[in-house]
C-alpha cells in the first residue's frame, strides 16, 4: 500500500504530458481529454464544469437532458444521455442516488469495462432503504465495484459537500482535500490528476477497502479539510 501511495504522490507533483486515447481494456491514459459525467446534479454538475474550464472535453448526462444542455451551454461542453456519456468518456463520474449504481453497471457494462469510474454515490438509508445499510457495512468502495463490475473503481468526491466544491476549489493556500480509494494504480493517477485540475488536493486513502473510512457516518465525512487536517484524523502517514 505504501508503495501505490509513494507512487501516486509523486504522480501528483509531476507535470504530464497528454496521451492519446486508449482502447478499452488497456491502461488508461494519463491524462484523459473526454470525461462522461453519469448525473449531473449538484456534485457532477460542479465537478464537470470545473473540468470543461480546465480544458477536458465533458459531456454531461443526467435524466434531464435541458439541464445538461444549459450546463454544457454554460462551458462549452456536451450534452447528452446517460448511455452516450458512458460511451463518450475516457474515463466517467457516476454521481447517482445510490441505488442506481446497479442499473447503470448492468445497461452500460460494455461501456465501462476497463474504463476509470469515478463514484461520488452515497448510500443513505433514510432514502435507499436496506441496501444502503449492507453497502456501508461492506464499506463503499467494495460494495460500488460489485455494482459497476469491469470498471476500474475510484471512490472519490463522496465525502465533500457540492458547496464546498463550488466555492473553495482553486483556493490560495492549503486546498481542500479529496480523499482517494483504488484497487488500480494507473486508475489513482487519473483520479489523482483530476482532482487536481478541478482544484483540490488528492490524498490517496489506500485501496477500496479503505473508503470505508471516509464513506457517511465516519468522523471526516461532510468536512472539508485541508491534506494535513485529513491524514490526521485517518491515520495516514505522509
Amino acid at each position: 500500500m505504501h508503495t501505490i501511495r509513494s507512487v501516486v504522490r509523486a504522480f501528483a507533483v509531476a507535470t504530464l504530458a497528454v496521451v492519446p486515447f486508449v482502447a478499452v481494456g488497456a491502461d488508461p491514459p494519463a491524462h484523459p481529454t473526454k470525461i462522461g459525467i453519469i448525473g449531473s446534479g449538484r456534485i457532477g454538475g460542479t465537478l464537470g464544469e470545473l473540468w470543461a474550464k480546465a480544458g477536458y472535453d465533458v459531456m454531461f448526462s443526467s435524466l434531464d437532458l435541458e439541464h445538461d444542455k444549459q450546463l454544457a451551454a454554460k462551458t462549452h461542453a456536451k450534452a447528452g444521455t446517460p448511455a452516450q456519456a458512458a460511451s463518450f468518456g475516457e474515463v466517467l463520474l457516476v454521481s447517482v442516488p445510490y441505488p442506481a449504481l446497479a442499473q447503470i453497471g448492468n445497461d452500460y457494462e460494455s461501456s465501462i469495462k476497463g474504463k476509470v469510474v469515478l463514484d461520488t454515490s452515497n448510500p443513505i438509508q433514510s432514502r435507499d432503504g436496506d441496501m444502503a445499510i449492507a453497502a456501508r457495512e461492506k464499506g463503499t468502495g467494495v460494495a460500488s465495484a460489485q455494482l459497476l463490475k469491469g470498471a476500474k473503481l475510484v471512490r472519490a468526491f463522496n465525502s465533500v459537500g457540492y458547496a464546498k466544491l463550488q466555492s473553495e476549489n482553486h483556493r490560495e493556500g492549503e486546498r481542500i482535500a479529496i480523499p482517494l480509494a483504488a484497487d488500480d494504480k494507473h486508475a489513482l493517477e487519473v483520479a489523482v490528476r483530476l482532482v487536481t485540475d478541478a482544484g483540490f488536493e488528492p490524498v490517496v486513502v489506500g485501496g477500496l477497502s479503505t473508503a470505508k473510512t471516509f464513506d457517511v457516518g465516519t468522523p471526516v465525512f461532510g468536512k472539508a479539510l485541508t491534506a494535513a487536517e485529513l491524514r490526521k484524523a485517518l491515520g495516514i502517514d505522509k
